[in-house]
């Protein structure tokens, strides 16, 4: 009888403990001699094995299979308190203050080049007027304008280039820190040029320095801010490119009417850029890039190890040296030097085309190819002009609704920052190229035989811009930033940034002699069409990263 209770007791037990794991499989638990690392009983004979041999592998790939808490004493458990660029899977708990200067100074390198875009456009119509340009050499030829134009584009696509053999070498900071100096050259010499030979020398060195911003401020910011908030930082990137043109816009606005305007429309970056080059020499170096380093055997493990921690202590407000820094250093450190290794190939120079990373510059670089190729640069730089056609002849009246396009722009890219995070890459390309194709036909249209109604051409315009804003602008950027795995992220985006200042470029320098030769509803026709191509690459190519870690997104998608 007492055996029978026994065993009966035994089973309710039992029983009882079977219920509890099905409803939390895997509790809550704190492992003394692991300290914030899974407790062991859970695992495998194997996998325990693998532990203690390779204690970083495990803790990347079973994380999501435990919740580890905090132990006394102030022990802190693993992947709470560190940004997803230092590996970690649970949200950190941050300050909003202690992230704003790390985004805002790498941002300004976004809203120069977004400037840059606004000022042209007004800039442009300032420069080929007898009466307004203040020179004697006004009268440009189709390519003298498309050189003016895309001067700055062939800059960028100089500075991608020379970028991608340097950018690991260099650290974010100072690619950041020298962008900020060419953008100050540019300008300057833009703005004092005496002829056009001076102005286009500006507009390359200004372009050089929009290489190297675009291609280490998404990687600074995405890098160094808390991962649950990365999608929303770096669309705000691209919220700072849209306020720059919106600022173009505007300044172009005021001082269209201004003998010599376009000198002050170029030379206004002047400031920005300074104040972008001291913003980013009072940063640290990105944590991520520091311990890259040190697994790249560049230098003393521990000396790269306590720079990272004081950059993490600083990147977050902490007291230099503090624990929490220090433990979530040596936690990072492990999952980046396993994710190094993870990697098959000798590191070579076709590496970035070998498996998992031709298919993360496939979805990159496709992205970035047409999101220009699809016209973008032409609408933009050429708003001015497009809007003169559209019956606002006079070129105040066409930058006043270039500054209405700018504003809606900005709206617009709102919305993504908003939602991308919520939504998802996917839907929100899907929904934009949809509208970028339909915009583009009804541009095509209001050439061919809509021209007595200018509204069409500013309504399609307007629908342009808006669904550019919620697709192409932001996802792209955002995509090409978290695609690449981190062996070969650096070299990666550079080739991506390569691509799109290289087919940016392109279109905007020859948007104006393709008009001349097509027409330009048949050119809006063919932007239409590469713009349904691009809907078919996003739907068959790219992936949705939403809510996915760094090295999630490299263990999940790519390989």
């Amino acid at each position: 009888m007492v055996f029978a209770v026994s065993v009966q007791s035994h089973f309710a037990i039992k029983d009882l403990k079977r219920d509890q794991f099905k409803k939390n499989p895997y509790p809550r638990t704190f492992c003394s001699c692991f300290k914030s690392r899974p407790d062991s009983s859970y695992l495998s004979l194997k996998e325990r094995t693998c532990l203690v041999s390779k204690p970083g592998l495990v803790t990347t790939r079973y994380r999501h299979k435990f919740q580890v808490g905090a132990g006394t004493g102030g022990e802190l458990a693993d992947g709470g308190e560190v940004a997803d660029s230092l590996a970690s899977d649970a949200p950190e708990p941050f300050s909003w203050s202690s992230v704003i200067l790390p985004f805002i100074f790498p941002a300004l390198g976004g809203l120069l080049f977004g400037y840059d875009i606004g000022a042209t456009s007004g800039a442009t119509l300032s420069l080929q007027s007898p009466v307004l340009s203040g020179t004697t050499w006004f009268n440009f030829s189709p390519v003298q304008l498309g050189l003016v134009v895309s001067g700055s584009l062939y800059g960028a696509l100089l500075g991608s280039i020379s970028v991608y053999g340097v950018a690991d070498f260099l650290g974010r900071r100072r690619e950041l820190i020298i962008a900020a100096v060419l953008y100050l050259l540019g300008s300057l010499i833009t703005g004092c040029a005496p002829d056009l030979n001076i102005l286009l020398v500006g507009r390359l060195l200004y372009g050089f320095g929009i290489g190297l911003a675009m291609h280490g401020a998404p990687l600074y910011i995405a890098e160094t801010c808390p991962s649950h908030i990365r999608g929303t930082l770096i669309s705000l990137k691209e919220l700072f490119i849209v306020l720059g043109i919106l600022l173009g816009f505007s300044v172009g606005s005021f001082q269209i009417d201004v003998v010599g305007g376009w000198r002050y429309m170029y030379g206004f970056g002047t400031p920005v850029a300074l104040l972008m080059g001291l913003g980013m020499w009072s940063l640290p170096a990105s944590p991520r890039w520091l311990l890259l380093r040190a697994v790249q055997g560049k230098g003393q493990l521990q000396e790269y190890k306590e720079k990272a921690m004081l950059a993490l202590s600083k990147l977050r407000g902490r007291p230099p040296g503090d624990k929490i820094s220090e433990k979530l250093v040596d936690d990072a450190y492990l999952s980046v030097k396993t994710a190094y290794e993870d990697e098959k190939s000798g590191g070579n120079f076709l590496e970035v085309f070998q498996g998992p990373n031709l298919k993360a510059l496939t979805i990159g670089g496709g992205l970035v190819l047409f999101q220009q190729i699809t016209g973008q640069p032409s609408v933009l730089y050429y708003a001015g002009s497009i809007l003169q056609t559209a019956g606002f002849s006079a070129a105040a009246d066409a930058t006043r609704v270039s500054v209405i396009i700018g504003v809606f722009k900005l709206l617009m890219t709102c919305v993504a920052v908003a939602k991308v995070d919520d939504l998802g890459r996917r839907p929100l390309l899907i929904g934009g190229v949809s509208g970028i194709a339909l915009s583009l036909f009804l541009l095509s249209a209001y050439y061919k035989f809509l021209g007595g109604f200018p509204l069409v051409a500013v309504g399609a315009l307007l629908l342009y811009v808006g669904c550019y804003q919620i697709s192409f602008g932001p996802i792209s950027w955002l995509m090409v930033s978290e695609i690449f795995p981190l062996r070969t992220r650096g070299r990666g985006i550079s080739l991506a940034v390569l691509t799109n200042f290289g087919s940016n470029a392109i279109v905007t320098f020859a948007f104006s002699p393709l008009k001349e030769f097509l027409g330009a509803e048949n050119l809006f026709l063919l932007f239409g069409a590469i713009a349904l191509v691009s809907l078919l690459f996003v739907i068959l190519v790219v992936p949705e990263t939403k809510g996915l870690s760094l090295e999630e997104i490299e263990s999940k998608i790519l390989k």
